[in-house]
C-alpha cells in the first residue's frame, strides 16, 4: 500500500460544519479501499457531494494508504459531453501539447500512477461518464474513481452507495439547529425544539431543504417558518407545470426539497426572484461585476442588483465563496424554470455572451501592457463562461463566436487549453466564410494551436493563409503574425535560419518607427530565439536585453519571461552558470504567475543545469525532477531547441557525479512525485523580483 504524502488538487474547501453520516462515512471509506469505481447516489440536495468532500478531508486514513494523488473535477458546468475529457484533464492539471485526443492524454498521464479521481455531478452525462471511466479504469490499473450522481452509471463493477436524507429526529435536527445558530436564531426553548423537530420531519431530513429553511430565520420566526413549510407542500413542480393527477407520486424527500426551494422563492422580493432567474445563465461561479453586466435591466438597476445579491446570499439561495458566488444545481434548475416562464432565456444568454465577448476584446487589446497578467487570471476565471458564450454564439452568431475564440486563443494556448482552442476555432471557422479581421485572427490562432501540438504542416499552412489575408487587406499587424507562425514552425523543427529570415523580413518591411504591437513583439522574440539557436550569441544577447527592457517599460510579462529564458540559455552557452540561474528563476516566477506550464518546464531544465554547474547537485536533481513532472503534464518527454539537449546531459552528468546514481535518483523522484508548487519552491530563489509585483 502507498504510504507517502497525498497530493490533492482542486479539492473544494469545507465552509460549514458537517453533521452525522457516520455509517455512510465508514461505508464509503471502506469501499474506496477495496473497489475501483464507487458511485454515491441520491436525490437532489441530499448531500452526495458534501459526503464525498468530507471523506476526502477528514476520513483520509483509508485513501492515504492507497493513493498518492487525489483530484476533484466538477462536471456540473458542462452542458454536453463535447469537452468532458478535456474538463477532467484540466482538473488533473494537464496542459497537453500533443495532437492526442484528451482521453488518450488522460490515460497516458495517469498510466500506473496511484490516483483517486472524483467526478462530481454526473447525472446529466451518465452514458458519457460511463464510457470515459471505463476507458480510464482499463488503461490505468492503479486508478480509483468516485462519482456522485442522481442515478447509477450502470458501469461494469460499479459499487453503488445510496445516500439517504439525514435521520429527521436526530441528525437533521442537529443540522437545523446549527444553521439556525449561525444566523443568530438559536433554538433553545422547549417549544422551539419541538417546532424544529416537526419542521425537520416535514422536510424529510433533506440537508439542502434544511439549509434553506434555516436561512429564512433571518426574516421570520421559527413558528412562521414551520407554518409556511406545513402549508407549502402542495407547491407545483415547476412554474406553470403542475403535476398531472395520474402521474406517479414522487418520494417525500422530492416534495420536501421542492417545498423548501419554492417557499424560499416565494419569500423573495420580486426583484430578488428576477435576479435568481437571471443568475442561472452563469455555468459556474461568477463575481458581482459580471453579474451586474449581464443581469441588470428593468427593475434591476445596478444598486438594486447588489442589494438583491446580498439578500440571496443571506437566504442561502446564492453561495458566497470569497468574492465570488455560485448557485447549487437544484437552485439553478429552479431558477431556469422561472427564466423560461419569464421568456428571458435567450435574452439573458445573449447578454451573457455579449459581456464575455466585450471582456475578451479588452483582454486582447491590453495584452501588451501592465494588465496582461491580470487578464491571464481573469480569463482563467471566465473559462466556463467563455465556453458557454461560445456554445450560444455558434448557434446564434457564428461570426461573434469566431471573434471570441480568436480573442482568447493566445491566453488559452498559454494556459494549456489547446484542445479547447482548436475545437472551438474549427467549429467557428466551419460556420463562417468570407474575409474579416476575426477570420484572419481565427486562422492564425488555429495554426498556432495546431503547431504547438506538433503539427508542423498545419502551422505552415495556416501561416500562409494568414499571410495571404494580410496582403489582401494591407494589414501589417497580420503580416507580423504570419511571419511569427511561419518562423516558429521552422524553429521548432530545427531550421533557425529560416525562422530568422521570416522574423527579419517582417520587421524590416514594417520599418523602425512603429510602436510595439502584439505581432511585432512576437517577431522580435522569434528573432532572439533564432539567433541563439544559430549560435550568434552576442547578437541574441543584445536583442534579448533590449526586448526585455521594453517589456519592463510596458509592464508586459509573457514576452519578458521568454527573453529571460533566452538570456539564461545564452549564459549557459557562454559558461556563465550564475547569470543563467538568475535569469531562469526570473522566468519561472513570471511563468507561475500566468500558469504557463510548458514555459515552466522549459525554465526548470535551464535552472537545473545552472544549479549543477554552480556546484549545487541536490537542487539540480530536484529541478530536473520537477521539470520532468511538468513535461509529463504537457505530454512531452522534453522539448526545446536542439542546443538545450547537450546542456541537459552535461548538467545531469555533473549532478550524478557529485551525488552518485542512487542519490540523484532519490532526489529526482522526490520532486517528480511531489506537489508541483512545492517542487518549484525547493529549487527557486525565494527572493522576489520587485518588478514582478502585481499590477494595479
Amino acid at each position: 500500500m502507498k504510504t507517502g504524502p497525498v497530493q490533492q488538487q482542486n479539492i473544494p474547501e469545507e465552509t460549514t460544519s458537517f453533521v452525522g453520516r457516520a455509517p455512510e462515512l465508514a461505508q464509503l471509506t471502506g469501499a474506496l479501499r477495496k473497489q475501483r469505481l464507487v458511485t454515491l447516489v441520491g436525490g437532489a440536495g441530499v448531500g452526495k457531494s458534501r459526503l464525498a468532500l468530507h471523506t476526502l478531508h477528514t476520513q483520509g486514513a483509508g485513501p492515504r494508504q492507497k493513493y498518492t494523488n487525489i483530484y476533484w473535477a466538477d462536471l456540473w458546468p458542462l452542458r454536453s459531453d463535447d469537452l468532458l475529457a478535456a474538463t477532467v484533464a484540466d482538473a488533473l492539471g494537464l496542459s497537453d501539447h500533443t495532437p492526442r485526443i484528451p482521453l488518450d492524454a488522460l490515460c497516458g498521464w495517469v498510466a500506473d500512477r496511484s490516483v483517486l479521481l472524483v467526478l462530481d455531478s454526473c447525472e446529466h452525462l451518465v452514458p458519457y461518464c460511463r464510457h470515459l471511466i471505463g476507458e480510464l479504469l482499463t488503461a490505468c490499473p492503479n486508478l480509483t474513481v468516485l462519482t456522485t450522481s442522481r442515478e447509477p452509471l450502470g458501469a461494469v463493477r460499479e459499487t453503488v452507495l445510496p445516500v439517504p436524507p439525514l435521520a429527521p429526529a436526530t441528525e437533521a435536527v442537529t443540522l437545523f439547529r446549527q444553521r439556525a445558530e449561525s444566523v443568530g436564531r438559536p433554538v433553545r426553548e422547549a417549544r422551539d425544539r419541538r417546532l424544529a423537530a416537526r419542521l425537520c420531519a416535514r422536510l424529510d431530513g433533506v440537508p439542502l431543504a434544511l439549509e434553506l429553511a434555516a436561512a429564512q430565520l433571518r426574516h421570520h420566526t421559527l413558528a412562521e417558518t414551520a407554518d409556511r413549510i406545513r402549508s407549502g407542500l402542495d407547491l407545483p413542480d415547476a412554474p406553470g407545470h403542475p403535476r398531472p393527477c395520474d402521474s406517479p407520486r414522487r418520494p417525500a424527500r422530492h416534495s420536501a426539497l421542492r417545498t423548501a426551494v419554492g417557499w424560499s422563492h416565494e419569500l423573495c422580493r420580486p426583484t430578488e426572484r428576477l435576479l435568481w432567474a437571471r443568475l442561472t445563465v452563469f455555468p459556474a461561479s461568477f463575481d458581482a461585476d459580471l453579474a451586474e453586466q449581464v443581469c441588470t435591466g428593468g427593475p434591476l438597476n445596478p444598486r438594486e442588483l447588489r442589494t438583491c445579491l446580498a439578500a440571496l446570499v443571506h437566504k442561502s439561495v446564492v453561495m458566497a465563496e470569497g468574492d465570488r458566488f455560485r448557485l447549487l444545481d437544484t437552485i439553478r434548475e429552479y431558477g431556469r424554470m422561472w427564466l423560461r416562464e419569464l421568456g428571458e432565456t435567450e435574452h439573458v444568454a445573449a447578454r451573457h455572451a455579449a459581456a464575455v465577448l466585450e471582456l475578451s476584446r479588452l483582454a486582447r487589446t491590453e495584452w501588451l501592457g501592465a494588465r496582461q497578467q491580470w487578464w491571464y487570471g481573469r480569463l482563467e476565471q471566465l473559462y466556463h463562461d467563455v465556453r458557454e458564450a461560445l456554445r450560444f454564439l455558434l448557434d446564434s452568431d457564428p461570426a461573434a463566436a469566431l471573434e471570441l475564440a480568436g480573442n482568447v486563443a493566445f491566453f488559452w494556448v498559454c494556459c494549456g487549453h489547446l484542445y479547447e482552442t482548436h475545437h472551438y476555432l474549427e467549429l467557428a471557422l466551419a460556420c463562417t466564410d468570407g474575409s474579416s479581421e476575426a477570420r484572419a485572427q481565427g486562422v492564425w490562432s488555429l495554426g498556432l494551436a495546431r503547431l504547438l501540438q506538433g503539427d508542423q504542416e498545419a502551422g505552415r499552412t495556416f501561416a500562409e493563409l494568414t499571410r495571404r489575408a494580410a496582403v489582401a487587406a494591407g494589414d501589417k499587424e497580420r503580416l507580423f503574425q504570419a511571419a511569427h507562425l511561419e518562423g516558429l514552425a521552422a524553429l521548432l523543427f530545427g531550421r533557425p535560419l529560416a525562422a530568422l529570415a521570416a522574423a527579419e523580413t517582417a520587421l524590416r518591411d514594417a520599418g523602425t518607427s512603429h510602436e510595439p504591437t502584439f505581432g511585432s513583439t512576437l517577431c522580435r522574440l522569434l528573432r532572439v530565439c533564432a539567433l541563439t539557436t544559430a549560435g550568434r550569441l552576442k547578437e541574441a544577447r543584445r536583442d534579448a536585453e533590449a526586448l526585455r527592457q521594453e517589456c519592463v517599460r510596458l509592464g508586459e510579462l509573457w514576452t519578458r519571461s521568454y527573453t529571460d529564458y533566452q538570456l539564461a540559455l545564452i549564459a549557459l552557452l557562454e559558461n556563465r552558470a550564475c547569470a543563467a540561474g538568475a535569469h531562469a528563476r526570473d522566468m519561472l516566477r513570471a511563468k507561475r504567475r500566468i500558469r504557463d506550464r510548458i514555459g515552466i518546464a522549459l525554465g526548470l531544465e535551464l535552472l537545473a543545469t545552472a544549479w549543477a554547474l554552480q556546484g549545487e547537485p541536490e537542487r539540480a536533481a530536484l529541478a530536473y525532477g520537477a521539470g520532468a513532472q511538468h513535461w509529463q503534464m504537457v505530454g512531452h518527454p522534453q522539448r526545446g531547441t536542439p542546443e538545450v539537449a547537450p546542456l541537459r546531459e552535461e548538467g545531469q552528468a555533473a549532478a550524478r557525479a557529485r551525488l552518485g546514481d542512487a542519490g540523484y535518483e532519490a532526489l529526482f523522484h522526490k520532486a517528480l512525485h511531489a506537489d508541483r508548487d512545492q517542487a518549484l519552491a525547493w529549487v527557486t530563489d525565494p527572493d522576489p523580483d520587485p518588478t514582478l509585483e502585481e499590477p494595479p
